[in-house]
């Protein structure tokens, strides 16, 4: 459904001029990374994650696959549970992406995964997170569930402060985390379901490099000696980036020529293309003009609509 920017009526001659401007737009995600850890896609529940189809991993502790623990959704991966070795206190596992946003020019990156939080049996409770690497291993944020007061923090990279936000979470309740990161503007938001945790966050406070080595699954305990029997569970891990849609255009009425025709003027972001299209119906559209905003404005004269009884006219942006 369109949504009006802007409307404007202009009674001239026998005609009416209608103008409004398409709401944004985003291009079409480019999928980087998917998976569902699905025997399907060559994952053996008797093994562990690491290992397989290019996962890797740094410290030790359980880390394989269960069935059907998220009701739905058949095969899923999980983190913890089985205590890690010798004076590991850690397990870490991720999927190289090795994905140059801006080089790709996709700067805008969405990372989410389904997950639950499993409880402990013991007394003991850890934590479990997820954060972003570059390609060079430069941690850039991090998002931590701590499973004994079951709330959320983040960490930007530069310091070691957690940042402790509202947003709370229920044991062996599956939720969808996601990461929305704008390379070009240096910044991150994070939301689990509906809660929002974070934003408008820089992805980097310390000029580190920006683009996406890969998005990590972590296990730490809470206390070394008494590791505790949660885990987490993850699954439907997914990794897209996409071009934004430059701002909306401006289309305004400037006035007519001495032949009535409507002179029309479309405003927007310099470099990008914009389309003019004319109506009379609401229904059928006509492309009537499509140009690059090289100085960020074209004008425009309809010669065809005198003879119209009445005229709509729209602006949208061409990918």
């Amino acid at each position: 459904m369109i949504q009006f920017r802007h409307l404007l009526s202009v009674r001239a001659l026998f005609f009416v001029v209608l103008l409004w401007v398409v709401p944004n737009v985003t291009t079409a995600q480019t999928n980087i990374f998917f998976t569902q850890f699905e025997t399907t896609e060559g994952y053996d529940p008797e093994l562990p994650l690491v290992g397989q189809n290019g996962w890797i991993g740094e410290g030790s502790g359980g880390c394989g696959f269960v069935t059907e623990y998220i009701e739905g959704q058949g095969q899923q991966a999980y983190l913890g549970y089985s205590p890690p070795m010798d004076d590991d206190f850690y397990l870490a596992v991720w999927r190289p992406l090795n994905f140059d946003p801006l080089a790709a020019n996709l700067p805008r990156v969405k990372f989410s995964v389904l997950l639950s939080i499993e409880d402990s049996s013991v007394d003991s409770w850890d934590y479990f997170r997820w954060s972003v690497y570059t390609r060079e291993g430069h941690r850039l944020f991090s998002v931590e569930f701590d499973n004994y007061y079951r709330d959320l923090a983040y960490q930007l990279d530069g310091t070691n402060d957690w940042v402790y936000t509202p947003v709370t979470y229920d044991n062996a309740q599956p939720y969808t985390l996601t990461f929305t990161m704008d390379f070009a503007a240096n910044c991150w938001s994070a939301s689990l379901d509906h809660q929002l945790i974070a934003t408008n966050q820089p992805l980097t406070t310390t000029s580190a490099p920006l683009n996406l080595g890969d998005v990590d699954a972590i296990w730490i305990l809470d206390d070394p000696r008494f590791p505790g029997d949660n885990y987490m569970l993850f699954d439907n891990y997914r990794v897209t980036a996409e071009q934004p849609a430059p701002p909306p255009p401006q289309l305004q009425l400037l006035g007519r020529t001495g032949a009535g025709e409507p002179w029309l003027r479309l405003t927007g972001a310099a470099g990008t293309r914009f389309a003019i299209d004319a109506t009379t119906n609401l229904q059928s559209w006509t492309a009537l003009k499509t140009n690059v905003l090289y100085d960020g404005l074209f004008d425009f004269v309809d010669t065809g609509a005198p003879g119209a009884p009445q005229r709509f006219y729209r602006a949208r942006w061409v990918p």
